[in-house]
């Protein structure tokens, strides 16, 4: 084993052995000298108090002053501690662990004075707990973030909420673990390293813990109520066992610093059911940003692991092979799985910390002063040393922890929930028997998100989606939605051409129908809204005051005055339905109907409710179906306007527009095509989703703007005005912690240019002359990779400048390589073309590396010249104003 030893202070050449010499003063000249001497020191106080009077405030201030002044001698003297934030995702405060987390936090606040507690839990007993710390105390309640519909977080969020903190250093750990001194001591040392860093550590499993907290929690008493010393703590922890990488056990712990922890975009893990502690330090030692490393021999924590009372939610088998599908298909884990045992391990010897190499077989001493150069490891060896030697080696078989996950990656489970549909009906209605109900495919899956979303924000939680294809069953389940599939939903639906109008539309949207009519028959009443539906208000109290019998359906009339019950201008994207004999009795001819029509279900509802060109209307607002005794009542365009009345969308600022008219939603219809419908949702502000990280957007999101790291205007902590954002580009070579939120234009060799806000293909090949943009899969298929000039690129999402010369050599490569004959006579066979690249045309891997990988810097700033902002096109709409959509046969979209 090798050392670094202490620098020497000097070399040896430069120390002298000299004969002694008998030296002679006069007693005149050496009293002179003395009282010279006395003269320069008394001076020299003097200058050191009148100094030290200047950078301390005066001793009449107010009683804070004292703690300033603290801190300031703390600043000069190099001890000042770092502030530090656990987040901690709770379950609820009760039974046994209940008590084992109340003991676990109250041991984290005895720590230090610096420490803060975070608790992720939107459990009211989360919120007592809390407060009976009394106002203002340390620990607090952080209910926004991400959660699937049975209460589990999702660890992504958790960690996109930790780097928001403001605190020297974030710690994410579970709720039971509990710590001792060396936790705070550790961090405080790591603290002074020059290098952002990122901290993990095991935890001891013990079957019984026979020590209890006092009173002010800062001391550990028998059961003798005497108290116990640290070392007498840790003497009886050496029994316990080290947990082998239990995901949800071990500590992370990491600096807030500019570096992010791994490179690319955590996937949305749920916590506490594997492979996501791994995962971020497989992706940590991979991206090579931060340096690493392992302090489970100087961080003593442990978990009482007794028996829980009654079912946990560990037991919930879908959600860890959810976590499996993640850990396979993201990242690194599944081709190289990095070896945990090997990281560098922290350790302490003599009352000093060291870091050690059990692989290299190497101690690296950094000594002790304030800001620890981490460019020291591996300079200096030695074998001097060989009691910090010994000390490593006696260490070194303490901990052995096995973490290889790899082998359960390998054979993946299908992804199943195990409800029925009356069971997840029981378990997600409201008291009132009411339920919330969005049919999507996967080419919705993003609105369908932002849908979710809002409703998370406006506390609605009785919503259950059904799925029209397996994609978005399975994509589903992993964002934690309580969904169910339907089995005889079409299955050829195609991923942009589903659209009003197209025979797809029409197919998918018989489904609805007929799913509604089962859930009523089932006894629960029924909101039906599509996810391109914007709710600024949860309608649900003013649309259940309506008694049986009415059926309530927005109108799809975009006249400002006239009747709104016109033929055909019921809209069956938002209507509210009860369990009642009439409703269901005129929902089953509904059905019959559109099964026997070729267009959509949506006229299939005005026929039948309000008769054929409106035989069964009544006034300008209602319909009355007489076989059934059903009353179609149209809301009020007002609070539920279609997205053709009064030209909301093209509002400067629709959603201020929208409230102060009262709406409670806002219909994205009226226009056609997938694409359009996301341009102009997410352009108006009115999106609540994040489609790089798979996270609702939250407001300790936005209080980080995009601007504190690229140094250009973003969006206000809680503005969604489209037109405060500036619109420009600029070239980064690579910030890891924003270009995920950004629209990437990624040029050959790597280079990319981002974009804060959607922009149109058109902009970008205006300023791009002879250039195209594309798909990721340009180089798989480029006929279909190319975009449009009038298509708009989102944020979070990736693009490829790709010069036309080259598309059409693609073009021409792919049809030659399309069908090649397989040596049979007759018969050919279909190739699909690699990513290898040729003499004509480079593969998307050459053509694509960037130039210097990895390089992250503060603040950068582009030369390039901004493009200026998308300007919305205003339409000025006069009384013979229509919509200008393709003519069809059905009447409203």
């Amino acid at each position: 084993m090798s050392l670094a030893p202490p620098a020497t202070p000097f070399p040896a050449a430069m120390v002298v052995d000299f004969p002694p010499k008998k030296l002679h003063f006069p007693v005149k000249t050496l009293k002179i000298g003395l009282i010279l001497v006395w003269l320069c020191g008394f001076i020299l106080f003097s200058i050191s108090f009148y100094a030290t009077t200047q950078i301390l405030p005066s001793s009449s201030s107010s009683s804070s002053s004292s703690s300033s002044i603290k801190e300031q001698i703390n600043n000069i003297t190099g001890s000042k501690r770092p502030t530090v934030t656990i987040f901690t995702a709770v379950r609820p405060f009760c039974g046994s662990i209940g008590r084992k987390q109340t003991l676990a936090i109250r041991s984290w606040l005895g720590l230090s004075q610096d420490i803060r507690v975070v608790l992720f839990t939107q459990d009211p007993s989360g919120f007592s707990f809390a407060g009976s710390f009394g106002p203002g105390s340390r620990v607090s309640v952080e209910p926004t973030i991400d959660f699937t519909f049975l209460g589990t977080p999702f660890f992504h969020s958790m960690i996109a909420r930790a780097q928001a903190s403001n605190s020297d250093i974030s710690v994410v750990m579970d709720s039971e673990t509990i710590l001792l001194p060396d936790f705070f001591s550790t961090l405080s040392y790591v603290h002074k390293l020059d290098h952002d860093w990122l901290l993990i550590a095991s935890s001891k499993n013990v079957s019984d813990f026979p020590f209890e907290l006092d009173v002010d929690g800062k001391h550990w008493v028998g059961d003798n109520g005497k108290r116990v010393g640290t070392k007498k703590l840790q003497d009886f922890l050496s029994h316990g066992q080290w947990e082998d990488c239990v995901d949800k056990k071990m500590i992370m712990a990491w600096n807030n610093g500019d570096l992010p922890l791994h490179n690319g975009v955590l996937p949305p893990f749920l916590y506490g059911k594997g492979f996501h502690t791994l995962w971020v330090i497989n992706e940590a030692l991979s991206s090579n940003f931060r340096f690493v490393f392992d302090a489970s021999l100087t961080i003593s924590s442990f978990f009482i692991n007794n028996i829980y009372d009654g079912a946990t939610i560990e037991s919930r088998n879908w959600e860890k092979v959810g976590n499996s599908h993640l850990g396979a298909f993201y990242g690194s884990l599944f081709f190289h799985e990095a070896n945990y045992s090997n990281l560098i391990k922290l350790f302490k010897c003599d009352g000093h910390y060291h870091f050690g190499s059990t692989i290299d077989n190497i101690v690296y001493p950094l000594g002790n002063s304030i800001g620890l150069k981490l460019s020291d490891l591996g300079v200096f060896r030695s074998s001097k040393h060989k009691k910090l030697v010994s000390c490593f080696d006696e260490i070194k078989p303490k901990i052995n922890v096995v973490c290889s996950r790899k082998k359960k990656l390998m054979s993946l489970e299908p992804l199943s929930f195990p409800f029925s549909l009356e069971l997840l009906l029981s378990k997600r209605a409201d008291k009132n028997k009411t339920i919330v109900l969005a049919i999507a495919g996967y080419s919705y899956k993003d609105m369908l998100m932002s849908w979710v979303c809002r409703l998370h924000l406006l506390n609605v939680s009785n919503f259950v989606v059904c799925a029209l294809d397996d994609e978005i069953y399975d994509f589903s389940i992993l964002q934690g939605l309580p969904v169910f599939r339907d089995k005889l939903a079409p299955r050829n639906i195609s991923y942009d051409d589903c659209h009003f109008g197209t025979s797809c539309f029409q197919r998918v949207t018989k489904v609805k129908s007929r799913v509604v009519l089962e859930i009523l028959k089932l006894g629960y009443n029924l909101l039906m809204s599509d996810v391109d539906v914007y709710w600024f208000k949860n309608p649900l109290p003013l649309v259940t005051t309506f008694g049986p019998g009415v059926f309530l359906a927005q109108s799809d009339e975009y006249k400002i005055t006239g009747p709104i019950n016109l033929p055909r201008r019921l809209n069956s994207g938002f209507y509210y339905a009860h369990s009642d004999n009439s409703t269901i009795s005129a929902l089953k001819k509904v059905v019959k109907h559109a099964s026997l029509s070729n267009l959509s279900e949506q006229p299939s509802f005005y026929d039948t409710l309000c008769g054929v060109n409106g035989s069964n209307r009544l006034g300008d607002d209602m319909c009355h179906e007489p076989e059934t005794n059903l009353t179609v009542r149209f809301l009020d365009r007002n609070l539920f306007p279609n997205g053709a009345y009064q030209d909301l969308w093209d509002s400067d600022d629709v959603s201020s527009t929208c409230m102060q008219k009262g709406c409670f939603v806002l219909h994205n219809n009226w226009i056609s095509g997938r694409q359009k419908k996301l341009q102009r949702q997410v352009s108006s502000g009115l999106w609540e989703y994040d489609i790089s990280t798979r996270m609702c957007l939250q407001t300790w999101q936005r209080s980080k703007p995009i601007s504190s790291i690229f140094g250009v205007q973003s969006l206000e902590k809680d503005s969604r005005k489209p037109k405060d954002v500036k619109d420009g580009s600029f070239s980064i070579e690579g910030s890891q912690k924003s270009r995920e939120f950004c629209v990437r234009v990624v040029h050959a060799g790597g280079r990319e240019d981002l974009y804060e806000k959607p922009i149109s293909v058109s902009k970008i090949m205006k300023k791009y002359p002879g250039m195209c943009v594309a798909w990721p899969e340009i180089f798989k298929n480029p006929h279909k990779a190319v975009l449009s000039s009038h298509e708009l690129l989102l944020p979070g999402r990736k693009y490829y400048l790709v010069p036309l010369t080259t598309v059409k050599k693609l073009k021409k490569k792919h049809s030659s390589k399309k069908k090649r004959p397989t040596g049979k006579k007759g018969k050919s066979q279909t190739v699909i073309p690699s990513d290898e690249s040729d003499d004509s045309v480079c593969s998307a891997k050459d053509y694509y590396v960037s130039k210097s990988k990895f390089l992250v810097k503060k603040h950068i700033r582009s030369n390039k010249q901004r493009v200026p902002p998308v300007v919305k096109s205003k339409s000025w709409r006069g009384s013979d104003w229509e919509p200008s959509l393709t003519s069809i046969q059905e009447l409203s979209p």
